[in-house]
């Protein structure tokens, strides 16, 4: 298995995350792209939903 979105919150509360994909012979370089931000975009917008119900 390969972990293709993660998220890592250390004791501080600083928040890491990387989003990649699975590279193949015909891979279209472009979707690749779009597809990585698109996984970034999903964890983003949870982080910022943890952040505003923090704030609460």
């Amino acid at each position: 298995a390969i972990a293709i979105r993660t998220l890592f919150v250390d004791r501080f509360g600083n928040a890491y995350m990387q989003a990649g994909a699975g590279i193949v012979a015909d891979s279209d370089p472009w979707a690749e792209d779009a597809e990585c931000l698109n996984k970034a975009k999903s964890i983003l917008a949870i982080v910022a939903l943890l952040d505003e119900l923090e704030e609460a």
